[in-house]
């Protein structure tokens, strides 16, 4: 045993800097040793994306300014499965950290494809772990236990320490006919329960549904009939990662006769993977979207990207009519196999609302199974604690009602101790007593095109504002004394052209500007600073009083 190991003030936290509150963005902390000097096995290090409150940022991340200070101290971080809400982040955050990163086959085929886009894709430690396998990361001892989900190869964590142990569950759900990588393995499961778990860590997600849910088999039954039924073309837009649906959609294309044609990058790069580590039979055809115009409607079915009506997906573009390859019309089917994520409804709307204009008929979970959640409701939740039986747990993966729906459902089966904390609460899970003891930064940042910032940086809210009230650009030019030498210059964007009488906005805003400008005694006026920010004020109040509304100003001032 090392010495950090059997030093007797050692402790075991565990924290989170995303994920717990909200759905996405999951990034947890397990730390062992002494307070000032532990040493951190990161679990799960994800994106979440944004909303029309960040406009033009691409993807949101957690702030990992603790993990920096810590960076030295880090054993490593361990994947649980490759969605982007849990491995997504890397690209974005690993030379930070700089880290080994432990991942079972299909998850460290995706992460390697995804490291392609870097320019440090080499310099990444990647170490392969079975599924199944045990493996000794720092002072944890971690063994991975299959799990079922909308992906191949989902796991659950045992960890075990000097001082206790820890079941975090990842996503989940209980599925026997999962279609791609094994189902939960129960017998481990309980296994672990009667070893004795002390504490919990269990994915929220749905812990507001009664039930079981259905399994992917069923939805590849449901699939197959429409395929086999539809008159026309139908496109099928799924989570790309879900590679059980892509191959319950390949199945059912090759059943009814048609043709597979894949549209999106996305897609391109699990289906990859998937060859790659297995996950995909054989005999797994398809074509490419250049080919779709060249066949008959009858014949052929569209696996799309753009299920949560992201903008640049394929769907979207399709939607519009501005995708280069592919077009849908009236009588078409699309099958939207997904659920929408809490958030993303404005934008799957508008995406459906696009298909409905164009008479193509849309089909969701409303109107029968195409889609089941990879995460587990109250019945399977009662089955998991039934045979793991833990001391305490801790809720995680969710927002606030499902977090405080499972902690009330977790009291109800009988825990000792639940645990309700949010992102930043770091609680010490040994020596008992379990509790919250610290509280760590957290936060977001944004990536931007290629800039990575704080969500405390103020252009983004520029954005924001922008989008509510319009934007007046000002040009000014004085002569060295101070005199106005012509009038001054306006560019207006998002800004009605003119007030409720008739007068254009520009005349509005260049008489506040003159009488603003007349107003400062000419000496004063060679502080192009004062100038500028009067001017602003001046523009700002007189289209405030016109149309009820402040919009941004800016102003140049030049002196010639």
């Amino acid at each position: 045993m090392s010495r950090r190991n059997s030093d007797p003030k050692n402790d075991f936290v565990f924290g989170a800097l995303g994920g717990i509150g909200e759905i996405g963005m999951n990034l947890y902390l397990y730390g062992f040793g002494p307070p000032r000097d532990r040493e951190w096995l990161i679990v799960d290090i994800g994106i979440t994306f944004p909303t029309d409150a960040e406009p033009g940022v691409d993807v949101i991340l957690p702030d990992i300014r603790f993990l920096e200070e810590e960076r030295h101290n880090i054993a490593g971080i361990l994947l649980t499965h490759a969605h982007e809400d849990h491995y997504g982040a890397i690209p974005d955050l690993w030379e930070k950290i700089g880290a080994p990163v432990y991942a079972t086959p299909f998850t460290a085929a995706m992460l390697k494809s995804k490291l392609k886009e870097t320019s440090f894709a080499d310099e990444v430690p990647i170490h392969i772990v079975p599924l199944g396998g045990h493996r000794k990361i720092g002072p944890f001892d971690i063994e991975l236990v299959s799990m079922s989900h909308s992906i191949p190869e989902p796991n659950a964590v045992f960890i075990k320490t000097p001082l206790g142990n820890v079941l975090h569950t990842g996503d989940w759900k209980l599925d026997e006919q999962p279609l791609t990588s094994p189902p939960t393995d129960r017998d481990r499961l309980r296994e672990i329960g009667e070893a004795g778990v002390d504490t919990l860590i269990c994915d929220s997600t749905n812990a507001i549904r009664e039930g079981i849910s259905p399994s992917e088999a069923d939805v590849a039954k449901t699939l197959a009939a429409m395929i086999r039924e539809a008159p026309r073309r139908v496109a099928v837009t799924t989570f790309a990662s879900n590679v059980a649906r892509i191959l319950s959609v390949a199945r059912a294309a090759r059943q009814a006769g048609r043709e597979l044609v894949v549209v999106g990058r996305a897609m391109y790069r699990v289906i990859e993977a998937a060859q790659e580590t297995g996950y995909l039979d054989d005999d797994f055809r398809f074509v490419s979207e250049t080919e779709f115009d060249s066949l008959p409607p009858k014949k052929v079915v569209a696996l799309c990207t753009g299920s949560q009506g992201e903008p640049r997906a394929a769907m979207a573009r399709i939607a519009q009519d501005s995708h280069p390859n592919v077009s849908l019309d009236a009588g078409d089917q699309v099958i939207f196999s997904s659920r929408t994520i809490p958030g993303n409804e404005r934008a799957v709307a508008r995406v459906q609302n696009g298909l409905s204009d164009k008479a193509i008929e849309i089909i969701t979970d409303q109107d029968g199974l195409v889609h089941v959640s990879g995460h587990p409701r109250r019945g399977e939740l009662e089955q998991l604690y039934s045979w793991l039986k833990p001391k305490r747990a801790i809720p995680v993966h969710g927002e606030g009602l499902h977090l405080e729906a499972h902690a009330e459902f977790a009291e109800e089966l009988g825990v000792e101790q639940v645990l309700r904390i949010r992102n930043g609460d770091l609680v010490r899970l040994a020596p008992e007593p379990a509790k919250i003891i610290d509280e760590l930064p957290t936060g977001r940042l944004y990536r931007d095109g290629r800039i990575i910032l704080s969500e405390g940086e103020g252009h983004v809210r520029e954005r924001r504002k922008l989008s509510f009230v319009g934007t007046i650009s000002l040009s000014v030019v004085l002569s060295d004394r101070g005199e106005i030498l012509t009038d001054p210059m306006v560019a207006i964007l998002g800004v009605p052209v003119a007030d409720a009488d008739g007068e254009p906005m520009e005349d509005i805003a260049i008489d506040a500007a003159i009488g603003a400008l007349e107003s400062i005694p000419r000496p004063r006026r060679k502080d192009r600073a004062m100038v500028a920010e009067a001017l602003s004020r001046a523009v700002r109040a007189a289209v405030n009083q016109a149309v009820g509304k402040k919009p941004i100003c800016s102003v140049m001032v030049q002196v010639v």
